[in-house]
């Protein structure tokens, strides 16, 4: 399902930092949970190789269509990657800010997406809510 056969004989200290995030997917879902909790996935990786890994996800979503709960601080991930995405206030006494429901269709074209006015009005949406709740250190 991630795309490792290839790399079925190779050492953990051989594999790239997209291969170890996949082995940990694919860990994960071997299990076959009902719920896949996913923190910062993608965070360590090159911008290309995190495409590839959300898109791959994406993919394996939509083939079993298990429910995944994935936290990341990337606005554009977010809005690709989810269905609907629930805004945090800050630390220390956190709570659930808004609540957005991402109303593009599956499966998922990043470019066609990026291209929409809907796209631009959520993640607009996403950033002032963010300018709202961020504190600064003057």
């Amino acid at each position: 399902m991630v795309n490792l056969t290839a790399a079925a004989n190779k050492y953990p200290d051989e594999l790239s930092g997209g291969m170890k995030q996949r082995v940990g997917i694919a860990r994960a879902l071997s299990i076959r949970p009902k719920v896949l909790l996913m923190d910062e996935p993608f965070g360590a990786l090159d911008a290309l190789t995190r495409y590839k890994l959300q898109q791959q996800v994406l993919k394996i979503w939509e083939a079993h269509r298990l429910s995944v709960m994935m936290i990341t601080h990337d606005v554009d991930e977010a809005i690709f990657m989810s269905d609907r995405i629930v805004m945090m206030t800050n630390s220390p006494a956190a709570h659930i800010g808004e609540d957005f429901h991402v109303p593009f269709p599956h499966p998922r074209d990043r470019a066609a997406i990026r291209n929409t006015s809907e796209y631009f009005e959520l993640r607009n949406h996403i950033l002032n809510f963010l300018d709202q709740y961020s504190t600064y250190d003057e």
